[in-house]
């Protein structure tokens, strides 16, 4: 079955500068996928690439079955783009921005508006559907620049950085909204910073450094790459008094505490466990050498 997306030996340079070189992805229909790496890795710029917006210097891309590069019409078709600043006019309300682009989009009249009260409500903006969106909350604005994509439902979402700016709260009601739209079989291709968005949201990860991938899978075989976690004790200010690693077995753990109960230190226990910090720092804290896997 051909995938939502691949890309083989993707290159792409700025000046002397390989920002991409030699990306290999394949990202399965209806799959939620998160891209990490730190800023200037070049997340945004593979975004631009599958989106049509930025020719690849070599190597191959297709979105959807289409080359980005020779069939960019027909790519275009079958995706939405949610970028890090809202795409909104501020001026109309939510209901004239979906119904506007719903016209734009090919509906006709009573299907546009008929469009844009489904879409209000998907997307929890019902009760604010005549308020001009320059009174909007940065949580509402990103709800409706989600709705917008989906006036005409894409076969793939690209969400490049889509929570950025936003609290805690309506980051978190933005992760349900996303969850809810890939359930309805929309491939999410997702860019972030925040490592929880992606170990809540994507079915897998990668991890982009130094212009390659350093690293893709699950979130669990993410972490069980650098190992099984560690035993902790810390003093009364949580100050770290001494670490023991540990592969996460009970047997494994008692020894790690006998060990720590025998040498007379007093404090408190904690197990630790591999987060996705933990593997983005491991990743991305040394530079990437040619014999690299």
């Amino acid at each position: 079955m051909t995938p939502a997306i691949e890309t083989r030996a993707l290159q792409k340079r700025f000046g002397t500068h390989a920002v991409l070189d030699g990306v290999d992805l394949r990202v399965e229909n209806g799959e939620v996928f998160a891209l990490l790496g730190p800023n200037g890795a070049g997340k945004t710029t593979l975004v631009n690439i599958l989106t049509t917006l930025t020719r690849p210097d070599g190597g191959s891309a297709q979105v959807a079955g289409h080359d980005v590069a020779r069939d960019a019409v027909a790519v275009t078709q079958c995706i939405a783009l949610t970028g890090q600043a809202a795409a909104v006019d501020e001026v109309l309300t939510a209901r004239e921005n979906l119904v506007m682009f719903g016209r734009l989009s090919g509906l006709s009249r009573t299907s546009a508006a008929l469009r844009a009260e489904e879409l209000l409500s998907r997307f929890d903006l019902a009760d604010a559907s005549d308020r001009r969106v320059g009174a909007f909350s940065g949580g509402m604005r990103r709800r409706l620049d989600l709705a917008l994509s989906f006036v005409v439902q894409p076969q793939v979402l690209f969400l490049d950085e889509p929570t950025t700016g936003l609290d805690a709260r309506s980051r978190r009601e933005l992760w349900h909204i996303i969850a809810a739209l890939a359930e309805t079989g929309t491939t999410v291709f997702l860019t972030t910073q925040y490592l929880e968005e992606a170990d809540q949201l994507a079915d897998r990860i990668a991890v982009l450094h130094d212009g390659r991938i350093a690293a893709l899978g699950t979130s669990d075989e993410l972490k069980a790459r650098i190992g099984g976690g560690s035993v902790q004790l810390r003093d009364a200010a949580g100050a770290l008094l001494r670490e023991l690693p540990t592969d996460g077995s009970v047997s494994s753990v008692r020894r790690a505490i006998d060990e720590l109960d025998a040498a007379g230190l007093d404090g408190e226990i904690a197990i630790h466990r591999p987060t996705l910090d933990d593997v983005f720092l491991a990743l991305t804290d040394r530079p990437r050498h040619k014999e690299d896997a």
